[in-house]
């Protein structure tokens, strides 16, 4: 089966039904990502020698597109994810591509640290990275994350380590003790896409969590997140301004679909 196939199916069985009650309500579309995942479309751009669909940027780009038709909160959640993957694809350990490829694993970015989001603040952390032995201390209040509480891990930046200037990615789980998502999620993505706020205070993770070397992460935000961002941005956009998919009921357009 297509990924095209899959997802409009998807679509169809499990995403229109649920947009309506996602936008008005805010519920974060759990069975859609848990479709999505299990459809391999959460996997679709890993390599396949992990298990994933092996596609690039056009085909993300693409099921954001249909997706946003349907539901702008679940593509907000696609677009996140998938800039994140193509840095965990690029730098991260087989284990976490596995399982993303398996649909088991959705993540986001984590990078803005004003509410204001613009690129320039995505190269500029503020954040603190400080290393004791094999753990690496976090601290940071990281803005407009979207599926915040939701996802399995984070892309996640700060200054570096050792390094005199830059900044430095890496991988933080969801799961690490001390990250903190407020009860009430605030921010500037639609409806249900979970966007809010992380505080670390600090969180713990291994040094082996670096995504990429120390100080090399502005590099790292240029040539691939930044990329990724501009096209799924523009293709979420557009799928909320097309017409609706044949025998699927669109939802209606949310104010932003910028993840962070």
């Amino acid at each position: 089966m297509s990924y095209r196939t899959a997802l409009s199916e998807i679509l169809t069985s499990v995403v229109a039904p649920a947009a309506e009650l996602t936008g008005v309500r805010g519920r974060f579309p759990r069975t859609a990502v848990t479709a999505l995942g299990r459809a391999g479309l959460l996997g679709l751009t890993v390599s396949t020698a992990h298990g994933g669909g092996g596609r690039g940027l056009p085909e993300a780009a693409d099921v954001v597109a249909r997706t946003a038709r349907v539901c702008p909160a679940t593509a907000a959640v696609l677009q996140s994810h998938y800039a994140a993957v193509a840095v965990i694809e690029a730098y991260g350990g087989s284990w976490v591509r596995t399982e993303i490829a398996a649909g088991r694993h959705l993540s986001s970015l984590a990078l803005a640290e004003t509410e204001v989001l613009g690129e320039d603040d995505l190269l500029a952390p503020h954040s603190s990275a400080v290393r004791s032995g094999g753990v690496v201390a976090l601290r940071a209040r990281k803005h407009r994350v979207v599926a915040a509480g939701e996802a399995d891990s984070y892309v996640w930046s700060s200054r570096p380590l050792t390094a005199l200037d830059g900044l430095t990615l890496w991988g933080v789980p969801a799961h690490a003790p001390d990250l903190f998502v407020p009860a009430r999620p605030g921010g500037a993505g639609p409806s249900g896409s979970g966007t809010s706020t992380v505080f670390a205070d600090p969180v713990l993770v291994p040094a082996d969590a670096m995504l990429g070397a120390d100080g090399t992460g502005v590099d790292i935000v240029r040539r691939t997140v930044l990329p990724w961002l501009r096209e799924l941005r523009a293709a979420g956009s557009t799928g909320v301004q097309a017409p609706q998919v044949v025998g699927v009921t669109a939802a209606r357009p949310a104010a932003s679909l910028a993840p962070s």
